[in-house]
């Protein structure tokens, strides 16, 4: 369900990438100069909060059920530094060669998601039987590592946690990932004006998160 771009610039594996996309992104923001100071920077916090604001805005601004990026190893057990005493939980869906894939979600919303008539019809069919939040989000990342030791990519129902919509994620799955209409934050497959509002949207919560995150802004006060 992700697309190359989406892999480079949500999933961030490819640092360089990530700095080059983003910076076309937010060029009326900041240069390439100070991402790359941000995404690189040896202030272990500084680094891990900026890269969660640059790649879950959509999420934390209240557009998006969840996100999901890669982060240091590393880094991993800083996380609670960052999200104490908020209504965001995240989970270590897999690790591999020093990264791991980290799922950010608020619980009572994504379990309330899941159980929605034609969500839970389509995840049903890959093994999603006890839909209780955690015990979902165990059998995901069962089948996450499982397609990574068989170089597999995502199992393709990753989308719906990430909360695309269902039409485009049918279209990704029936369709092998071709033929979409347009690739943006996903590849859409159908509703084309819907998505292309969503992507607005979701470039507009990552202006507003960066410029209160460059003003000194936690993620708390960025958090919605």
């Amino acid at each position: 369900m992700f697309s190359n771009k989406a892999l480079k610039y949500r999933v961030g594996y490819d640092t360089i990438s990530l700095i080059e996309n983003c910076s076309q992104k937010l060029g009326g923001i900041m240069s390439t100069e100070t991402l790359s100071y941000f995404l690189k920077n040896s202030d272990q916090r500084l680094r891990l909060g900026f890269q969660i604001v640059l790649q879950c805005a959509p999420f934390l601004k209240g557009l998006k059920v969840s996100c999901v990026i890669s982060v240091d190893a590393e880094l991993y057990g800083r996380l609670s530094e960052l999200f104490t005493d908020m209504d965001i939980s995240y989970r270590r869906l897999s690790c591999t060669d020093g990264r791991c894939l980290v799922l950010f979600y608020r619980p009572e919303e994504l379990e309330k998601y899941l159980m929605e008539p034609g969500v839970y019809e389509l995840i049903q069919k890959y093994g999603y039987t006890d839909m209780q939040v955690e015990r979902v989000l165990a059998h995901l990342s069962d089948r996450i590592r499982g397609f990574n030791r068989k170089g597999m990519g995502f199992p393709h129902e990753i989308g719906v946690f990430l909360g695309y919509p269902l039409d485009d994620v049918k279209g990704f799955i029936e369709n092998a990932g071709k033929k979409y209409l347009m690739i943006g934050y996903w590849k859409v497959y159908s509703d084309l004006a819907g998505a292309r509002t969503a992507f607005m949207e979701y470039d507009r919560a990552k202006d507003c998160a960066v410029n209160e995150f460059l003003t000194g802004k936690s993620i708390r006060e960025i958090a919605l």
